[in-house]
């Protein structure tokens, strides 16, 4: 039985040889999603999907192919708002928890402070209009008890 890399180095024949066997025609006929389809691939060349991906010979060549058929205009141009894939897990901020709680207690402080300064001014205007009934009744000598 062959060890992996005379696996891998016999999917890279298959692969190259598969390539070299195709049209434009061909290609266009297994394009799924803007790139060729993999699944396709791995049974035309009689390997598993997963050999694509991790042989990194093969997956260098696809890339050129696939680079090469978009120049030809068979497959799609990659939109320039796709950005590409650095390999580098995203930075964890363990600040964002923070701001986002800070974000929403702000959000709430001044829902408050503007539902408080309309009760304010609605209990001015009610005490300026009993203070003046309160000054009223006083003048006429009914002090409420």
């Amino acid at each position: 039985m062959a060890n992996g890399q005379q696996k891998a180095q016999h999917n890279l024949d298959s692969f190259i040889v598969w390539t070299a066997t195709q049209q434009d025609d061909d290609f266009k006929n297994i394009v799924y999603r803007g790139q060729l389809n993999r699944g396709e691939i791995a049974k035309a060349i009689g390997c598993g999907k997963s050999a694509l991906t991790q042989n990194p010979e093969i997956r260098s060549q696809l890339k050129q192919l696939e680079d090469d058929l978009r120049e030809k205009g068979i497959l799609p141009q990659i939109p320039s708002s796709v950005t590409k894939v650095t390999g580098e897990p995203k930075k964890y901020d363990s600040s964002a928890n923070s701001k986002v709680i800070d974000s929403n207690r702000l959000t709430s402080l001044e829902t408050e402070n503007f539902e408080l300064k309309a009760e304010v001014k609605e209990l001015k205007i009610k005490l300026k209009r009993f203070g003046e009934l309160s000054e009223t009744l006083s003048e006429m000598g009914f002090m409420p008890r």
